[in-house]
């Protein structure tokens, strides 16, 4: 199972980038696994959202796999633990999915029609992330869906 993590934005800072390709390189060794930037849609952002919403949309149509899972990260979303999140991944992984597409919107979000699309929608949180952190976070839960799943020691559960 292919697992590609598909974003609007910018490489950021170093310290970021470094970072999410060290749990990256973690994640491949149980997954093969891909950190893809998609360039946003320029100009209309503040004018038209909308229409800029549809092109970014149009754009990841061409960009997910056909046969990959589609899975979204939006404040609407269901809010799942990490084992919640380990355990999806598990169920796609023992379907023998092909691969699974998790998809990060741009600064305005993703279009409707799209997010409706997806198998699964899921908030990271109820509050607004800067993309670079997002980005992080959601490898990082990949990495520790790795440990969960496979018994590693990175993951621990609350005592209280």
């Amino acid at each position: 199972m292919k697992i590609r993590l598909l974003w609007f934005g910018r490489r950021g800072a170093a310290a970021f980038d470094a970072q999410v390709e060290t749990y990256r390189q973690r994640v491949q060794r149980r997954w093969p696994a891909e950190d893809r930037v998609l360039k946003p849609v320029a100009g209309g952002r503040s004018d038209d959202p909308r229409r800029v919403l549809r092109a970014e949309a149009r754009a990841l149509e061409k960009t997910v796999e056909p046969d990959a899972v589609l899975v979204v990260f939006d404040e609407r979303g269901r809010s799942l633990t990490s084992e919640d999140f380990a355990e999806m991944l598990r169920d796609h992984e023992g379907r023998s999915t092909p691969g699974i597409d998790l998809v990060i919107g741009s600064d305005i979000g993703l279009d409707r029609r799209f997010v409706d699309r997806a198998a699964v929608s899921i908030s990271l949180s109820p509050m607004t992330l800067p993309h670079q952190i997002a980005r992080l976070l959601v490898w990082e839960q990949l990495f520790r869906a790795t440990h969960i799943l496979g018994g590693g020691r990175y993951h621990r559960t609350g005592v209280g």
